[in-house]
Formats: structure tokens, sequence, C-alpha cells
């Protein structure tokens, strides 16, 4: 773990969230989105779909080719279907970022501890499933240029984001999922 705090350092990486479509996980990454994007309209947030983010995130890449997509997940959520990263570094997306906010607890499921709490390391996983483009941030200091690796470099890219074990914003999200998709539909297409 790391010991940055996810709601300092998520919208420093991000920066300004209009310049990306993005597509967050579940529990605490869809807290940091909904807290830094609303009321905006250009993300949609996962609601018990565990793992199913970097797929979601990639099929909307492969379908905007002219807009940055940004998926952010956690680390549980991309334990889930780690197999994800293997299939995106195949598919090559120039215009896709992930960045995995990695706290090493499942905070959807009662906040065990995730294998990264016991070693398994993502940034390690996604770089040998072949993304040219992985870095870790650990400091403060690591931010500003990950920040434009997500932005700005050829993807795919993933950065691995090492938190404490902090909550994420409060925010209360609707959990309508046909709202969310609607919301997120006029915004992508007017």
């Amino acid at each position: 773990m790391g010991t940055l705090d996810r709601r300092v350092a998520v919208p420093q990486l991000i920066g300004n969230p209009d310049d990306f479509l993005i597509i967050a996980g579940l529990a605490g990454t869809a807290r940091d989105v909904a807290h830094l994007c609303e009321p905006r309209a250009n993300y949609f947030a996962l609601a018990g779909a565990m793992g199913g983010a970097t797929m979601m995130g990639l099929g909307l890449a492969l379908a905007q080719p002219r807009r940055r997509v940004l998926v952010v997940t956690g680390d549980g959520e991309l334990l889930m279907n780690v197999g994800s990263l293997a299939t995106v570094a195949v598919m090559r997306p120039s215009n896709l970022a992930i960045l995995c906010v990695d706290n090493g607890h499942y905070g959807e499921t009662g906040y065990q501890k995730s294998h990264t709490a016991l070693g398994v390391d993502l940034a390690a996983m996604a770089a040998g499933a072949g993304i040219p483009t992985v870095r870790t941030v650990w400091q403060e200091a690591e931010l500003a240029a990950a920040s434009a690796l997500l932005r700005q470099a050829p993807g795919p890219v993933f950065v691995l984001l090492k938190v404490s074990a902090g909550d994420p914003p409060p925010f209360r999200r609707s959990l309508d999922a046909a709202w969310a998709k609607y919301r997120f539909r006029q915004a992508l297409l007017g």
C-alpha cells in the first residue's frame, strides 16, 4: 500500500475531467470520479459489474477513436479481470489510458485485503501483458508526470496509483443503471 491520499491524488492525476470520456469501476473509484465530475455527464460509473471497467473502456476507446478514454478502476476490481490487460495490449488503442487506484483492499465487498496488499504488482502485470507505457506512482512528486502520461502519451497507458487505505470522497451517486446509461449516451452522442 502507498501513503498518498486518494482524495488528493486522483483529482491531481485526472485534472480537468472534461478532457476525457471516463469509465469508472466500482465502489471507491466510482465515488472518486463522481465527486470529481458531477454535474458533468462524461462519465459512466459501474455498479454491480465487478471486473468490467477495463473492457468497457476498451470498447469505448475503439468506438470513439478521436476521444481520449480514461478508465479509473481499483485494484480489487482489476484483479477480477486481470486478463483484460492482455486484450488491451493486443488491441493497442492509442486513445486509452487506465488509472488503477490501489489501496490494497476490496472496497466493494467488506474491505478485506486484496492480493496487492500481499505482494501482487498490477503494474508488472500490465507491462507483462504488453502495455507499452506503465508507471507506478508512490509519491506526490510523481503525480504531474503520470498525469501527462494519462493525457498525452500514445496509448494504451497504465498508471498504478498507490494510495493509503483511507476512504474515497463522500458522494452519494445514483445507482439507476438506465438513467446512467441514458445520461452518458447523451453526453457522448448529443
